[in-house]
């Protein structure tokens, strides 16, 4: 139990680089799934199989949300428990958990699989795009359960205090897929059914690993007698994972919304644009998010043991590093977005100058995101999960579409650019409100139980 001391006793500054270095590492290595495939897509395939490929987003973010809700759910949950030396009920957390991930991955390929063409077509699929989009959606979908048992419960692991083990597990994915990407697709000339074959396979092995290490290796133990369904329980996961979950279902709307409007206002290539502004602006996020992930435990376990000042520093100084985090992919962006397209595809002019324009416009302040994230999982950390949902929806959602359904009208292809800028501001501003009123509470409810020590 040497880890969830740690977490109990050792200094926030320590403790924290402990926790996130390692997660940053594995968020970098988890972005470098879709970043390493639209590389070589866009390299070995071309500008229309990356249009394509950008139309399934949102179906691999459904299958995603599924880990999510799950994963993230029953991290924030084994971890309060943890601290409350609960350790029977935080097992029967994680055998819970992986039969719910089994048993909703299978259903989301069953649904998808059926209404797979249809489904495209509402995603902005067009005639050209159609086949790669098709193709690539088809194996996703066929191997939702392989992704979300490495994806969904490796954060069960990082909250135990092991980040460690929870980086190779990304790493281990993410490195077999940037060897097996190149090969696929220009020795096998598999095109985007060699790229996502490629993630498939290493999101299998990622999830042998992660049931092997939960089974044999962790604190709290996979065990097969917790592999029963309960109300109660699944009702904890969910109540907390259903943030996260929402965020990546709205991402999926948000971008129905925006793919549509980009076809609209400048074709197949501004679709493939936009997968290249996500791709970058999720490298930029994701160290951010990994501190988030080296905070959560922290604050999950002493708010669960009542450490109020435990729990304000690790928000805080979550908040500084994020903040530094994306003001400096702010400044990058801002300086060299021509050279970053050319990473992706150095021969399509058009694409380059559609994608570097979208990369100055739409991450304008990204910068803000950083502290906002952090705002959204201390909610999560505390089970605060309709409060952390609720801030999740304002940036992705609330704000963010209708700006895009209205500014175009006026500023074109522009307009959904800025829309994203607009979004980010006001989420930041409203979610540092909400985030000043819970630590007012927070701090009356630890001057009441000193008084009563």
């Amino acid at each position: 139990m040497n880890a969830t001391k740690d977490l109990e006793s050792k200094s926030i500054g320590s403790l924290l680089l402990q926790l996130s270095v390692p997660a940053v590492i594995g968020m970098l290595v988890n972005a470098l799934y879709s970043v390493v495939d639209r590389i070589f897509i866009g390299r070995g395939v071309g500008s229309l199989a990356l249009s394509g490929v950008a139309v399934t987003f949102p179906i691999t973010n459904i299958i995603m949300a599924v880990g999510m809700l799950i994963g993230i759910g029953a991290a924030s949950v084994v971890s309060i428990k943890l601290g409350q030396r609960k350790l029977e009920d935080a097992e029967h957390i994680v055998g819970n958990a992986l039969l719910l991930t089994i048993i909703l991955s299978l259903i989301i390929t069953a649904l998808g699989l059926i209404f797979l063409h249809p489904l495209l077509k509402v995603l902005g699929a067009s005639p050209e795009t159609m086949p790669y989009a098709k193709t690539f959606a088809t194996l996703l979908l066929s191997g939702a359960v392989l992704q979300n048992v490495g994806f969904g419960l490796n954060p069960i692991i990082r909250s135990q205090g092991d980040a460690k083990t929870a980086m190779k597990t990304m790493l281990i994915g993410a490195i077999l897929n940037t060897i097996l990407n190149p090969v696929f697709i220009f020795i096998f000339k598999l095109g985007v059914a060699g790229s996502a074959l490629a993630t498939l396979i290493s999101q299998a092995v990622c999830s042998v690993w992660v049931v092997y290490y939960l089974s044999s290796k962790s604190i709290i133990k996979l065990k097969r007698k917790y592999m029963r369904l309960h109300l109660n329980t699944i009702a904890e996961i969910t109540s907390i994972g259903v943030s996260p979950f929402f965020m990546q279902v709205s991402a999926s709307f948000v971008t129905i919304v925006i793919n549509t409007s980009l076809v609209k206002y400048g074709g197949d290539l501004a679709v493939g644009a936009y997968s290249l502004v996500s791709s970058i602006a999720m490298l930029i996020l994701m160290p951010a998010f990994g501190v988030n992930q080296g905070a959560q435990p922290i604050i999950g376990y002493n708010f669960g043991a009542k450490n109020a000042a435990r729990v304000k520093k690790a928000l805080l100084y979550s908040i500084i590093v994020n903040t530094c985090i994306t003001a400096f992919g702010w400044l990058m962006v801002q300086l060299f977005p021509v050279p970053i397209i050319k990473i992706f595809n150095g021969e399509d002019t058009e694409l380059i100058r559609l994608a570097s324009n979208g990369l100055r416009l739409y991450l304008l302040a990204i910068f803000t995101v950083g502290a906002q994230s952090a705002c959204i999982n201390y909610f999560q950390s505390i089970g605060k999960a309709l409060v952390s949902m609720v801030l999740s929806l304002l940036r992705q959602v609330i704000i963010l579409i209708p700006l895009v359904l209205i500014l175009p009208h006026y500023l074109a292809l522009n307009g959904i650019w800025i829309a994203g800028s607009i979004s980010d501001i006001s989420a930041v501003v409203i979610s540092a409100a909400m985030l000043v009123l819970e630590l007012r509470k927070l701090k009356a409810s630890s001057l009441a139980l000193a008084e009563q020590g």
